[in-house]
């Protein structure tokens, strides 16, 4: 995969994750989706910590962009 459409795909992640407010589902939601939930942000915290150690291992850093 070409790196534009890596970062592409990034980009489009992290938009759509902007977008979940788990505050506004109601307890019950919640609560029958935790499970579905938990193994979603498990991967994902998985797949980004993956993603940050191939950087570092090329001896980059990650870093937090600097507000404008």
């Amino acid at each position: 995969m070409r790196t534009n459409e890596v970062l592409a795909r990034l980009e489009a992640a992290v938009s759509a994750l902007g977008d979940v407010d788990v505050s506004a589902w109601p307890e019950d939601t919640l609560k029958e989706q935790l499970g579905e939930l938990s193994a979603a942000l498990v991967a994902l915290d998985t797949s980004l910590s993956r993603i940050a150690d191939g950087v570092r291992a090329r001896g980059l850093r990650v870093e937090e962009p600097v507000p404008a």
